[in-house]
């Protein structure tokens, strides 16, 4: 996987920041003390020696930091007894061996700054870490510049576990301010994280092979990560007091997961993911939180599916900047929740080709399904009563379902526009069930998620301002780029839509004006007028 770069402007910005500065936390966060930062182990990060708190970095497995090539990883040359995956997903001893792993496996506050090139961060603090609420972590990127192709970049193994995985008591509502994994985006800082993947890897012992012994009937897992991002316990992520801080992520499966809780409170984080673009997998569990920040995510799609942002159990959103697109050729939605996605504050923006269930109650919001699937740079907008642009995007993926949430979003009449063309929808009372958005199985070809919203578009030249956006200067990974359709495929591949009837179960009158009220809003078979 190639790793792909800022602007070279953005660059030398990060690469200006080698120590800590004090931060705090967006609105809803713990405000951060910052004696944790005065205090934190200064970790700098580089190919030819790396230092804690100023001294070349021990092998001494004792030590609450040392490096090793120990690297886990999904092994080439491997029979179906060693585990899940094929030998795309595996990777050679001599590429494994090529990474040094920094090892954190005491508690405590660690500042990493610095580039590893080929490299990770380990945190794991003992098989009793899970039960012991001590055993809390903090990492503090402060232009940090990691990559690693064999795993995940980032990894928490064992740390204090605040909640536990009981799907019988198991709710949205979840407090994970006691988590023993945690991390801050120090303010005026750019941090790249570039990572990849280790396929299900089975405990030996544990395999059971069927009478043949051709296949593996039942087996236990020993590793499996599927982000470059990636924490076993639950997590929470945090800004600075200025919130100016950038962590950027590329992976080329999924972004940024938990399998447990995941609450961001702060910072601004962008992912181009080759699948979800965050992740949370407990099953009737998990928790996606978001109480502030700046999410934007892309899916380029190099796997062929993946959500914006995908919650085996609920996703609650109460405040900040949600930019989620899903892969444009699947039916995967924008925000994804097995158990109810709650939308209770800040701005969401969602694109995709499917729609889960959004619980009433919360915040105002509306869904737009189309026709036709959008192609990818048609500006689509939507006006106020008096003219005025409340939304603005130009998107360069294909969507058939829009989802825009917004306190600016208010009892009215607002039209909807594509270009310079108005468009025509139907209204419907009717929101469906859960995963049902009338979506066909596959969607034509395009990777790439829309554009930010109106008013935070990067300045003319390419500069972005504070390093805000996806971690490209106008390039995809590796792999990633999206091909161009074949003459006359977008637009012309007819998309039923989502909603097709009003509430009384008949077909909604077409109007150019979508009549938005307090809570919930659908709209459906949008077109030209």
């Amino acid at each position: 996987m190639k790793k792909t770069r800022l602007l070279s402007a953005i660059l030398a910005l990060a690469m200006t920041f080698t120590a800590c500065t004090a931060g705090g936390n967006d609105p809803g966060q713990t405000e951060v003390d910052d004696r944790l930062y005065e205090n934190a182990t200064q970790i700098v990060l580089s190919d030819s020696s790396i230092t804690v708190d100023g001294e070349t970095a021990t092998n001494d497995l004792a030590s609450a930091v040392y490096t090793a090539r120990d690297i886990v990883y999904y092994e080439s040359g491997r029979d179906f007894t060693y585990g899940e995956g094929s030998e795309s997903d595996a990777h050679s001893a001599e590429d494994a061996a090529a990474h040094t792993v920094v090892h954190i496996t005491q508690p405590g506050a660690y500042c990493i700054s610095g580039t590893l090139t080929r490299g990770q961060i380990a945190v794991d603090l003992g098989e009793d870490a899970k039960d012991d609420p001590t055993a809390v972590v903090t990492l503090i990127f402060s232009g940090a510049d990691i990559t690693c192709t064999v795993a995940p970049a980032v990894i928490f193994y064992r740390v204090y576990e605040c909640s536990n995985d009981d799907a019988d008591s198991a709710t949205k509502d979840v407090d994970t301010s006691a988590a023993g994994a945690n991390v801050i985006i120090a303010d005026g800082t750019v941090n790249n994280i570039a990572g990849a993947y280790v396929a299900r890897i089975y405990e030996s012992g544990s395999v059971v092979l069927n009478e043949d012994g051709t296949e593996v009937e039942d087996a236990d897992k020993l590793h499996k990560y599927d982000g470059a991002f990636y924490s076993r316990m639950s997590m929470n992520i945090g800004g600075g007091k200025e919130n100016t801080g950038v962590l950027n992520i590329t992976a080329d499966n999924e972004g940024l997961d938990s399998e447990l809780h995941l609450t961001i409170n702060g910072g601004n984080i962008n992912i181009f993911s080759g699948n979800d673009g965050i992740n949370t997998n407990e099953d009737g569990v998990s928790v996606t939180t978001v109480n502030g920040g700046t999410l934007n995510i892309r899916v380029t799609g190099e796997t062929g599916e993946g959500d914006g942002i995908d919650s085996n159990g609920w996703l609650v959103i109460n405040g900040g900047t949600v930019i989620a697109a899903a892969c444009s050729t699947s039916a995967d939605a924008g925000i994804d929740s097995d158990m109810g996605i709650h939308i209770n504050g800040g701005t969401v923006i969602a694109s995709g080709h499917m729609l889960d269930r959004i619980e009433d109650g919360g915040q105002t919001y509306a869904v737009f399904s189309f026709a036709q699937e959008q192609r990818g740079a048609d500006e689509i907008c939507l006006k106020n009563e008096a003219g005025e642009s409340l939304l603005t995007l130009c998107p360069q993926n294909n969507y058939s379902i829009l989802i825009y949430s917004s306190s600016d979003l208010i009892d009215g009449t607002y039209t909807m526009w594509s270009g310079g063309t108005q468009l025509k929808g139907q209204s419907s009372g009717m929101m469906g069930e859960p995963g049902t958005g009338g979506m066909p199985d596959r969607m034509p070809d395009g990777a790439v998620p829309p554009e930010i919203p109106e008013g935070q578009e990067p300045p003319e030249g390419g500069e972005r301002p504070n390093g805000q956006q996806p971690p490209t200067d106008g390039e995809h990974p590796e792999g990633s780029e999206p091909p161009e359709p074949p003459d006359g495929e977008n637009g012309d591949r007819q998309f039923p839509g989502g909603f097709d009837h009003n509430a009384n179960g008949n077909p909604g009158d077409y109007s150019t004006d979508f009549e938005i009220s307090d809570g919930a809003n659908m709209f459906s078979s949008i077109a030209p007028n």
